[in-house]
């Protein structure tokens, strides 16, 4: 819950408000412990989204080769210790929200295949030959890091942002 009655909460209410009546992608900016995945799971609850599930990542607190697998899902025998087909998140969150936290942390490589993700709405799991299907997820990310300088610095995909 967001409490408070100045003008910039009155504001974020506002936004909050006119997000979770789209159903388009999300990406709330700020310094850590600000409030992000509060406001968030705000979105979501007040979507049309919201007996779906509600969905976290932290992508900056994932080795890169696990991320991929705990977003998209892998097949069996894909690595060491792959034993069985497993959904990532983004399947798992079918109908719902996945909020990825700290979604500049991400590398070049990981915001390429996310961006295929968003673009198609197609998921492949790794090690997989084929596109699995594709998923209705919202997708609301955050991001403590300036992204813009990111951009100008290229650890950060303009077309993703």
């Amino acid at each position: 819950m967001i409490l408070g009655s100045c003008e910039p909460i009155k504001r974020l209410r506002e936004d909050i408000a006119y997000a979770a009546r789209a159903d388009a992608k999300v990406l709330i900016t700020g310094e850590s412990g600000a409030g992000k995945e509060l406001v968030a799971r705000a979105i979501h609850d007040g979507s049309a989204r919201s007996s779906g599930p509600f969905m976290t990542i932290n992508c900056a607190g994932i080795p890169e080769t696990l991320l991929e697998s705990e977003l998209f899902g892998h097949v069996r025998g894909s690595f060491t210790g792959a034993f069985r087909d497993r959904p990532g998140l983004l399947e798992s969150a079918r109908r719902g929200t996945v909020f990825l936290d700290e979604v500049g942390e991400m590398s070049l490589r990981m915001q390429g295949l996310l961006l295929r993700f968003l673009e198609t709405g197609e998921i492949q799991r790794v090690g997989a030959d084929l596109t699995v299907q594709r998923v209705d997820v919202r997708v609301v990310a955050a991001t403590n890091r300036p992204l813009n300088q990111d951009i100008e610095e290229k650890r950060f995909r303009s077309d993703l942002y």
